[in-house]
């Protein structure tokens, strides 16, 4: 069975891939690490922020084993910087 979620993309991260949306069909069982690997497998300038992307399910921040949900919006964003 598969799943389908829709990764929006932030900053950098839009600029790179030249979307901001991007819906995927995943495994039953994926979680937010699958939705990384089918990004950068698809994006492969994404890989670049591979160790410093963060992830939100609706408000919250999620790890890489979150579990994902049919017609989940999950949220990719570069690591925040400030000054």
């Amino acid at each position: 069975m598969k799943i389908r979620i829709r990764a929006q993309l932030f900053s950098s991260l839009r600029d790179a891939a030249g979307l901001e949306y991007v819906d995927l069909e995943l495994r039953d069982g994926a979680t937010v690490n699958d939705l990384l690997v089918a990004l950068f497998a698809r994006f492969p300038t994404l890989e670049a922020w591979k160790q410093s992307i963060l992830v939100g399910a609706g408000v919250e921040f999620v790890g890489r084993e979150h579990l994902l949900k049919e017609g989940e919006e999950i949220s990719i964003m570069p690591p925040v910087q400030g000054g």
